[in-house]
C-alpha cells in the first residue's frame, strides 16, 4: 500500500495552465511555419492586391467610356471676377462625382486641358463625366463664354514626344502663390507655345485632372501631418534640451567660473554655481497649423498635372516642356509645382521611362487621377487655370488666325509686316472677301497710304480692280514704277485732274450723256441726287431748285437720246447746257423743239405753263455752281465734252485700275470730288442688274478723307453703308476721326472690318483705342514708331487684334516687280485708255460744244436715225 501510494505521490498533478500552454505552442508553430513559407503568404497578398488592381482598373476603364468634352472660347471682353472662377471651380469638382455608385474614385475626375498645335492659340476644354453634361455646359460666366461640344482631337502620332506629371514640392501644406488675374495667370503658358508651327508638327498639352476630396483619406492624411508635427515638435524639445545641458557644463567649466569661485569671500559655490537647469517645456501643436490648407474641407480638391509635347523635329518638344515647366513656376511659393522623378545627369527618370510610362499614357488616355499624396490644394490656389484666357491675356497670331500673304493670289489682301513670338517676321493678310471696309487712322507720314499702295500694287497683280482717289498725285508717282508690267498696262486708266499747263492730258466725263445706254430717268435722278448732295439740297429747303434742275435734265437728256440715235455721241448736251436752257430763249425753243414728242405731257406742259412764271433770279441757285465749274478750265473741259470716256461702272466690272488725282481743295474741286462721289455711290449700287455670284470684287481706296468729304459726306457715309452687298470694298485714311463729320465718322466705325491706327496724339488716336477698350492704350499707341500700326482684322467671322504689325514698304514687298523704265509707257497707255487729250484741245471742243449741239437740233429730227449704243468707254 505504502509503494502504491508513493507511486500516486510520484505522478504530476494536472494543472490549469495546460490548455493555454498548449495554444501557445500552436501558435509557436503556426508563427515557425509562416516563417519557413513567407514567401507563399507574400505570394497571396502580391496576387491578391494583382487581383483587385487589375478589376479597379477594369472598373475604371468601363466608367471612363461615359465621358464627355466640351470647348470652352471666350469673348473678347472676357473678364471674370475671382468669385465667377471659384464658383465655376467649385461646379468642376462636384461635376467629378457625377459617375456611377461602382466607379472606383480615380475615374472620378474632371480634367481641363489646355492644348495648342499650331492652328490656334490655346485651346481650353473641359471633359468630364457624362452625368455632368447639365452642370458643366452651363457655366457662371454668362454669354461671355461659348460652350459647345468638343469633336474629337486628332491622334497624330509625331516623332519625339516628352512626358511629365508635376507634383506638389516644398511645405505640403503650404498655400501656392497668390497670383493675381491681371495678367492672366495663363499667359507664361501661351508665351510657352506661342512659337509652335503646326507644319513642323509642334503638339503641347496641359491636362489638370481635378477630383474632390475623399473624406476618408483626408481623415488619413490630416493623421499623418499631425503625427509628423507631434514628432517634430518632440524632436526639436529633446534637442533644445541637450543643447542647454552643453551650455550650462561649458558655463561651469569656463575659467571666468572659476575665477569668481576663488574669488568668492566664503570659498563657497557661488549661487549661479548651483542654478538648476529645467528642461523646456514641450510645446502643444496647433492642429490648425499643422493642418494648414487641409484644416478646412471646403473647396479641397486633389490634383493632377500631366503635360505631353511633341513635334517631328528633334528637340522642339523638349524646349517646349521646358517653357510649360517654367510657366508653373509663376504658381511657386512655399509650395511649388514641380517635374516628378529624378535627373541622374543628363537622364531624367520620370513619366518618360519606365516604370512610370505606361501608367501616365493610361491617365492620360483615360482621363483617370491618381495624383501623389502631397498634391491637396484649394480651389482658391488655381483660379488661373479654372477659367479660359481673359481680356488680360496676350495670345499670339498664328497663320490659322491671320494668314500669310502669298503673291498673286487674289483671295488675300496684304496687310503687313508681323513678328512672331519667335522672332520670326511674315507679311500677314486678310481674305480679301472678308475685307468689306477698311478704315486707316494716324499722323501724317505714319504710313496709311504707303500700306494701301503696297496692298493695292499687290491686287493688281493679283488680277484684281480698283479705284485709287489721290488728292496729292504723289501716290502715282509712288506706284507707278510697280504697275509699270505689259499684263497690267491694258487695265489702267489714269484720270489727272491736275493740269500744269495747255498741254495737260485731261480726261472726259458727260454726266447727261446718254451713250452708256443707261434709262434716261436714272440719268437725271443721279445728276439731280448729286447736286442736291454736294449743296444739301432738300424738297423743305430748295424745291424749286430741285424742280427745275430735274426738267432741264429731263430736256437734255432727250435731246441726247436724239443725238445716239443718229450716231452723233459727240453732240450731246452736257451740264453745262443748262445754264443756256434757262437763259437762253433762242437755244431753249431750238432743243425743246426737238424734243418735244420725246418729253412727254406733263414736261412739256411745265415748260408751257409753269416756266414763264418764274423771275430771272430764280435761276440762280443753278447756275452760280455751274458757272464756277466752267470758269475752271479743267473742270471745263473735264465735264464739258458731249462724248465722256469716263464710267466707273464699266471699270467695276471690268476688273479695271483706275487712278484719279483730284484738283485741290477749292469750292470748284470738292464740288467735283462731291460729284464724283456720287457716281461711284450710283454705279455701285447699279450693279443689282448683276447676279449676286456674277459681281466681281471692286476696292475704292479714298486717301484723305477730310479732303473728300468736304462736299461728299453723305455719299461717302452711303458707300460705307451700301456698297458690302455690291461687292464694292473701301480703304479710307485720314489723320482726324474727328474732322470727319459725324454721318461719315459713325458708318466707318460702325462697318469697318479693318480697324488701324498709326502714331499720332492721344487725343486723335483715342477714337480708335476707345472702339478696343483701351488695350493697347493711347498713350501706348501715341509712342508707336513710324509705319507700325495697331489693326483690328476680321477673319473668319470673327475678330482678330488688335495686332501690331509694321507697315509694308513697296521697295522691301515688291523690289522685283519695280520696273522704273516702263514708267513712260505706262502713263501713255493709260492716258490713252482714259481717251485723255491736251487741255488745250478740250477747252475750245467744250467752248464750241453749244453750237454744234444747236446745230444738230435744227438739222435733226428723234426719228432721224436708230438708237446707236457708243462703245468708246474705257476699254
Amino acid at each position: 500500500m505504502a509503494a502504491a501510494a508513493s507511486v500516486l505521490t510520484a505522478q504530476p498533478t494536472p494543472t490549469a495552465s495546460g490548455p493555454a500552454l498548449d495554444l501557445f505552442h500552436q501558435l509557436l508553430a503556426v508563427i515557425e511555419w509562416l516563417t519557413d513559407h513567407a514567401w507563399l503568404l507574400l505570394l497571396v497578398l502580391v496576387g491578391a492586391a494583382a487581383i483587385t488592381e487589375l478589376v479597379l482598373r477594369r472598373m475604371a476603364m468601363a466608367a471612363s467610356q461615359q465621358r464627355m468634352a466640351l470647348d470652352l472660347t471666350p469673348a473678347r471682353h472676357f473678364d471674370p471676377s475671382p468669385e465667377q472662377i471659384l464658383r465655376r471651380g467649385i461646379e468642376l469638382a462636384r461635376a467629378s462625382t457625377s459617375m456611377p455608385w461602382w466607379a472606383p474614385r480615380r475615374s472620378k475626375a474632371v480634367r481641363i486641358r489646355l492644348r495648342a498645335d499650331g492652328t490656334s492659340p490655346l485651346l481650353y476644354r473641359i471633359e468630364g463625366p457624362a452625368g455632368a453634361e447639365r452642370l458643366l455646359t452651363t457655366t457662371p460666366f454668362g454669354p461671355h463664354v461659348k460652350v459647345t461640344k468638343a469633336a474629337a482631337l486628332p491622334n497624330k502620332q509625331r516623332r519625339h514626344e516628352v512626358r511629365a506629371e508635376f507634383i506638389l514640392r516644398g511645405n505640403p501644406v503650404a498655400l501656392l502663390r497668390d497670383v493675381p488675374l491681371e495678367p492672366d495667370p495663363l499667359q507664361p503658358l501661351v508665351d510657352a507655345v506661342a512659337d509652335l508651327r503646326a507644319q513642323l508638327g509642334d503638339l503641347a498639352e496641359v491636362c489638370v485632372d481635378l477630383q474632390r476630396a475623399p473624406k476618408t483619406v483626408l481623415k488619413a492624411r490630416r493623421w499623418q501631418l499631425l503625427d509628423a508635427a507631434r514628432r517634430n515638435e518632440r524632436t526639436e524639445t529633446a534637442r533644445l534640451t541637450h543643447w542647454m545641458h552643453r551650455d550650462h557644463q561649458r558655463l561651469q567649466d569656463s575659467w571666468l567660473f572659476q575665477f569668481t569661485q576663488v574669488l568668492s569671500s566664503d570659498g563657497r559655490r557661488s549661487r549661479e554655481g548651483g542654478r538648476m537647469v529645467m528642461t523646456p517645456p514641450q510645446v502643444r501643436v496647433d492642429p490648425a497649423k499643422a493642418f494648414g490648407k487641409l484644416a478646412e474641407d471646403s473647396h479641397l480638391v486633389r490634383v493632377q498635372i500631366l503635360v505631353r509635347c511633341a513635334s517631328d523635329t528633334a528637340g522642339r518638344a523638349e524646349a517646349h516642356l521646358a517653357r510649360i515647366q517654367a510657366g508653373l513656376a509663376v504658381f511657386g511659393g512655399s509650395a511649388r509645382f514641380a517635374m516628378r522623378g529624378w535627373r541622374i545627369g543628363p537622364w531624367r527618370l520620370g513619366a518618360d521611362r519606365w516604370p512610370h510610362r505606361r501608367q501616365f499614357d493610361r491617365r492620360w488616355a483615360a482621363g483617370q487621377c491618381q495624383p501623389p499624396a502631397a498634391n491637396w490644394v484649394q480651389l482658391t490656389e488655381l483660379l488661373g487655370l479654372l477659367k479660359p484666357p481673359t481680356v488680360h491675356c496676350r495670345l499670339p497670331l498664328l497663320a490659322v488666325d491671320l494668314p500669310s500673304f502669298v503673291p498673286e493670289d487674289p483671295s488675300l489682301l496684304l496687310q503687313g509686316w508681323y513678328q512672331g513670338a519667335d522672332g520670326r517676321r511674315r507679311l500677314v493678310a486678310t481674305p480679301t472677301a472678308e475685307t468689306l471696309f477698311e478704315v486707316g487712322v494716324g499722323k501724317a507720314g505714319g504710313g496709311k497710304t504707303e500700306r494701301a499702295l503696297v496692298q493695292s500694287v499687290g491686287y493688281a497683280h493679283a488680277g484684281g480692280g480698283f479705284l485709287f482717289v489721290d488728292p496729292h498725285r504723289d501716290s502715282w508717282q509712288r506706284a507707278a514704277p510697280y504697275l509699270a508690267h505689259d499684263h497690267l498696262m491694258g487695265r489702267i486708266a489714269r484720270i489727272d485732274l491736275k493740269a500744269t499747263g495747255p498741254q495737260s492730258l485731261i480726261s472726259s466725263w458727260n454726266l447727261i450723256g446718254m451713250d452708256h445706254g443707261r434709262p434716261r430717268h436714272e440719268v437725271v435722278e443721279d445728276t439731280v441726287d448729286a447736286f442736291a448732295s454736294a449743296f444739301g439740297w432738300e424738297d423743305a429747303n430748295a424745291p424749286r431748285a430741285i424742280a427745275i434742275f430735274t426738267e432741264a435734265l429731263t430736256a437734255l437728256t432727250a435731246a441726247n437720246e436724239l443725238a445716239c440715235q443718229a450716231g452723233r455721241p459727240d453732240d450731246q448736251a452736257t451740264v453745262f447746257q443748262v445754264r443756256s436752257l434757262l437763259t437762253d430763249a433762242g437755244f431753249r425753243t431750238c432743243a425743246l423743239a426737238a424734243v418735244r414728242e420725246r418729253l412727254g405731257e406733263e414736261s412739256a406742259a411745265w415748260w408751257q405753263s409753269v416756266f414763264p412764271t418764274f423771275p430771272a433770279d430764280s435761276f440762280n441757285i443753278l447756275i452760280n455752281p455751274l458757272a464756277r465749274l466752267a470758269a475752271n478750265p479743267v473742270t471745263r473741259a473735264f465735264l464739258g465734252q458731249g462724248q465722256g470716256i469716263y464710267n466707273i461702272r464699266a471699270a467695276m466690272d471690268r476688273r479695271m485700275i483706275v487712278w484719279v488725282c483730284t484738283a485741290g481743295n477749292g469750292p470748284t474741286d470738292k464740288l467735283l470730288v462731291a460729284l464724283l462721289a456720287r457716281d461711284l455711290l450710283r454705279a455701285g449700287r447699279s450693279r443689282t442688274d448683276v447676279p449676286e455670284d456674277q459681281r466681281v470684287l471692286f476696292r475704292v481706296y479714298l486717301d484723305e478723307l477730310i479732303t473728300l468729304t468736304g462736299t461728299a459726306a453723305d455719299s461717302i457715309a452711303s458707300m460705307f453703308e451700301d456698297l458690302r452687298k455690291f461687292k464694292v470694298q473701301i480703304h479710307g485714311m485720314t489723320q482726324l476721326l474727328a474732322r470727319l463729320p459725324v454721318s461719315v465718322r459713325q458708318s466707318l466705325l460702325q462697318n469697318a472690318s479693318t480697324l488701324s491706327t498709326t502714331t499720332g496724339s492721344r487725343g486723335a488716336v483715342s477714337a480708335i483705342t476707345e472702339e478696343w477698350g483701351d488695350q493697347p492704350s493711347a498713350t501706348h499707341v501715341a509712342h508707336l514708331d513710324r509705319y507700325d500700326h495697331y489693326a483690328q482684322f476680321t477673319v473668319g467671322g470673327r475678330r482678330v487684334g488688335p495686332v501690331l504689325v509694321h507697315g509694308p514698304v513697296l521697295e522691301d514687298v515688291f523690289a522685283d516687280l519695280y520696273q522704273p523704265g516702263n514708267r513712260r509707257a505706262l502713263e501713255a497707255a493709260a492716258d490713252k485708255t482714259a481717251g485723255a487729250r491736251p487741255l488745250s484741245e478740250l477747252t475750245a471742243r467744250a467752248a464750241a460744244q453749244q453750237q454744234r449741239i444747236q446745230a444738230f437740233l435744227l438739222k435733226h429730227t428723234p426719228s432721224a436715225s436708230p438708237l446707236t449704243k457708243s462703245t468708246k468707254e474705257f476699254q
